[in-house]
């Protein structure tokens, strides 16, 4: 049980995408058998394999649920929970935990054994998913799948990358994931790098469009106001990302530290590369110069966003900064993809479209799997994923007369009232068309657009590792891993010159390196093969 304690504390963040599809019609009535053996004695009812309801004869489920601070406190009492029960006679209790303490409860019930039918938006890693799996307390979905999903199973079909992220290396698939449109790069992308556009219209600047250019804008904010802040952040990584694709790194994406090296055509781990070196000797230059905001280290984001709203900032990474509550700010534009002092421009922030693995689990002790699969498969279409985050038409959203969609005042005053999707680590398809949040803003689908031309050739979603691997890839992982982030801190700030960056690199490859990256690579080779 220690072993499982500590496998499980592992995170791994996965992603990858999804597209635009319609819901499943028809009346047809399949008689079930259940594909779980652990459930071959249970009673399972009529279920339909396509259409509603589900089943003609009610049924309750329970649901671990993880809910974050924005999200509403009792989602039993939602009107869109409600309503998909009198859709498909399957009335689901929902029990929430809060995220601050969702690990720890999540992994005690687990342990405990009085877990329930299935986990909804409880954030569990890749490594918890293949570990309880493969003990069998998460049952295999690849048959559920294959007779009872039919939007998965044609979103598996039109993106292969899913069914690779999802497969463990065990061959099964456990668990439904957060998936967004490939479409939605907005979305896919979170945060954006944005300058103020008033800035640089005062400075008779063009937006800046390589490295030189930034470091340069940012130079010449500071000389317009003392109390000007030429770029304001919550702690560096977000700019140390945006800017390692001008040096040619991330050309994977952002979900993992490591790439492919284009000249060796092998792994590369990112921050033992020359390459990062140069990344963080810029970062350095901008810091000594006092071009960031003076309490970069230990800012919070709301403190950032007053700094915006207030019209003092130059630049900053966040999320869509004309639709964040509670504030005005205005005049900033997103920024191109930057271009390095080699000619590198890759948008290294790149996320898979398969954000979460692990936001969905059926139990060993759920007696209804296969009505429980048609369930959550409705979420994977357009019309489910438009209930799952816009609610109940003429309730709290309104269709126009050429498609779109658009909330009612009503739910702009009180939005917890009605959906549950606030916190992200759903279990459901998310499309520009059904999802009304800032990345969906004319300004934001802007920027990203700016980015799609750089995106890189193939982007990775998290890995999975077999027990045998894990046993030495979580210590592997979170000591270099933790080791990098200190230093590369220090670095940045100048506490650690860059004199000590041989001793810097010695350390990373004593601490084993190398077994790190053929552990590494044979989970690749496996992603690769999988499908």
């Amino acid at each position: 049980m220690q072993s499982l304690k500590r496998l499980t504390s592992v995170m791994l963040v996965g992603a990858m995408t999804a597209g635009l599809l319609s819901a499943c019609g028809g009346d047809k009535e399949g008689q079930t058998s259940s594909g779980n053996d652990t459930n071959k004695e249970a009673v399972e009812p009529a279920v339909k394999t396509e259409g509603f309801p589900i089943v003609e004869n009610p049924i309750k489920l329970t649901f671990f649920a993880g809910k974050a601070p924005s999200a509403p406190a009792n989602w039993n009492d939602l009107p869109v929970w409600k309503e998909y029960a009198k859709m498909t006679n399957i009335e689901v209790d929902f029990q929430l935990t809060p995220t601050e303490s969702l690990a720890e409860k999540r992994n005690l019930v687990l342990s405990g054994g009085d877990y329930p039918d299935a986990f909804h938006t409880a954030r569990l890693s890749p490594v918890d998913v293949m570990n309880y799996g493969s003990q069998g307390i998460f049952i295999p979905l690849n048959d559920l799948i294959d007779k009872y999903a039919p939007n998965f199973k044609k979103l598996l079909e039109q993106y292969p990358e899913i069914k690779k992220g999802l497969t463990m290396p065990d061959g099964n698939i456990y668990s439904f994931p957060t998936f967004y449109d490939p479409e939605f790069k907005s979305v896919i992308i979170g945060q954006k790098l944005w300058y103020n556009k008033s800035f640089l219209e005062q400075l008779g600047m063009k937006e800046p469009e390589t490295t030189d250019e930034f470091y340069e804008y940012l130079k010449a904010v500071k000389t317009l106001n003392p109390k000007y802040i030429p770029y304001a952040a919550s702690n560096y990584g977000s700019l140390l990302d945006e800017v390692k694709g001008a040096w040619g790194l991330g050309n994977r994406g952002n979900a993992h530290r490591m790439d492919i090296d284009p000249k060796t055509k092998e792994l590369r781990y990112i921050p033992a590369s020359p390459e990062y070196k140069e990344v963080l000797e810029y970062m350095n230059k901008m810091y000594k110069e006092g071009l960031f905001v003076d309490n970069l280290l230990t800012i919070k984001g709301p403190e950032v966003n007053a700094l915006m709203d207030e019209g003092i900032v130059g630049a900053s990474v966040t999320n869509s900064p004309h639709a964040i509550s509670g504030v005005s700010i205005e005049h900033f534009v997103g920024a191109p993809v930057l271009k390095g002092p080699h000619g590198d421009q890759v948008f290294s922030r790149a996320r898979p479209a398969l954000i979460d693995l692990g936001a969905f689990v059926i139990t060993d002790k759920n007696k209804h799997p296969e009505a429980t699969v048609r369930w959550i498969d409705y979420f994977y279409s357009e019309e489910g994923s438009k209930l799952f985050f816009m609610g109940i038409k003429d309730l709290s959203y309104v269709e126009k007369p050429d498609g779109t969609l658009e909330y009612t005042e009503e739910y702009k005053k009180e939005p917890s009232k009605y959906v549950s999707f606030a916190g992200g680590f759903y279990p459901a398809l998310l499309t520009a068309k059904t999802y009304k949040g800032g990345e969906s803003t004319p300004e934001s689908m802007e920027a990203a657009a700016k980015a799609e031309p750089y995106w890189p050739e193939e982007v990775w979603p998290a890995f999975t590792f077999t027990q045998e691997e894990l046993n030495r890839y979580t210590p592997l992982h979170t000591d270099i891993n933790k080791y990098v982030d200190e230093m590369t801190a220090k670095f940045i700030t100048g506490d650690t010159p860059f004199s000590e960056w041989d001793k810097y690199i010695q350390t990373i490859e004593k601490m084993g390196l190398k077994e790190y990256k053929e552990i590494y690579s044979a989970a690749y080779e496996r992603f690769k093969n999988n499908g």
